[in-house]
């Protein structure tokens, strides 16, 4: 069956296609074959590695995210079926057997049954922006640990930068909830992106004056930030938060020591959550699962252009495109038709 992998880290020159033997679940393990795989920036950083070409154990099949149908499963596997439309997530994570192949091999905790109206290219976004997106939006000390219709009800939500996947995920999920979701974007073509996922206040910080706007929108202040440039941003992150809330930090935007404003963060009890979706604890995670599935099964996470989310779409053969798609912050989603059904 036909594989990329990658032997060494590297520029996206080191993806290669290859023809791989078609593997055979063990015990707690299932087979999907991979309809459509999806590409993260977690994705093109981990093949980079270092930058300094090292020669990896055995080879690595890049992507985390993906979508298909089980081929076969192992013993001790009764939840999945051949021929069950599923999603799967961290595929590649401490794995070598990630998505841009058209049979994976994987432990049956990473393999979710897909709601039947539920497509495949949704399938596939529903790792790394969904998962980290829930995880942000629970890291509150007296928020939901699960997310549902009504647990973010009365909360007000900052997503920044949301025409960012995660961004886009957030935006969904906490309207989802019930909460009341500001969005920042850089230009009037991300406000329609975000407009579409559902944000109903949007402000360009390019031209207005973002804490100005935001306070006018929520006079108490903003219980959770989603945020993607704690660099940049922290300090007006603090400014408008409310007392006792969260500043979720699932990226930094730049280098890796920001300056932290302690006493402003102190006046406010708030909480500064860095989070890394690999690393939430098992309960956290499978509150995750649990939720995007349920919030993708209600018509909620939608993808394409039409939902806020343009898909950028390339062949398994060219992978390494689609690598350097998202290394080039394409906008939208990047995603790779493996086995197209």
């Amino acid at each position: 069956m036909r594989a990329i992998e990658y032997s060494h880290t590297g520029p996206a020159d080191v993806l290669k296609l290859v023809d791989r033997a078609t593997p055979t679940p063990g015990p707690g393990e299932v087979v999907v074959r991979i309809v459509v795989s999806a590409v993260n920036p977690t994705d093109w950083k981990s093949r980079t590695g270092n930058g300094d070409g090292a020669t990896l154990a055995r080879p690595q099949v890049p992507n985390q995210d993906g979508a298909g149908v089980v081929e076969s499963v192992g013993d001790g596997v009764d939840s999945l079926s051949p021929g069950d439309r599923v999603w799967v997530w961290d595929a590649a994570y401490q794995r070598a057997d990630g998505t841009a192949q058209e049979l994976a091999l994987l432990p049956a905790a990473l393999v979710v049954p897909l709601p039947d109206n539920v497509s495949f290219d949704v399938g596939a976004t529903l790792g790394i922006p969904a998962l980290t997106a829930h995880r942000a939006l629970t890291a509150r000390e007296a928020g939901p640990e699960e997310l549902a219709p009504g647990a973010l009800g009365g909360s007000v939500v900052l997503v920044a930068g949301g025409a960012g996947a995660v961004g886009h995920a957030a935006i969904q999920l906490a309207a989802w909830a019930g909460a009341i979701v500001i969005t920042t974007v850089s230009t009037d073509e991300k406000a329609a992106l975000a407009r579409a996922a559902g944000a109903v206040h949007i402000v360009n910080y390019s031209t207005e004056d973002v804490a100005s706007r935001i306070r006018d929108l929520a006079p108490h202040g903003v219980d959770v930030v989603v945020e993607v440039n704690a660099i940049a941003n922290l300090e007006l992150d603090l400014d408008i938060l409310a007392m006792g809330g969260t500043v979720s930090m699932y990226a930094g935007g730049g280098a890796d020591e920001p300056s932290i404003p302690i006493r402003s963060a102190m006046g406010k009890n708030a909480r500064l959550q860095f989070l890394m979706t690999y690393t939430t604890t098992t309960a956290q995670k499978q509150a995750a699962v649990r939720a995007v599935t349920a919030a993708a099964a209600a018509g909620i996470l939608g993808v394409g252009v039409e939902n806020g989310l343009p898909l950028t779409r390339f062949a398994l053969e060219q992978t390494g495109d689609a690598h350097r798609a998202v290394e080039n912050n394409v906008v939208g989603k990047v995603l790779i038709d493996v086995a197209p059904m």
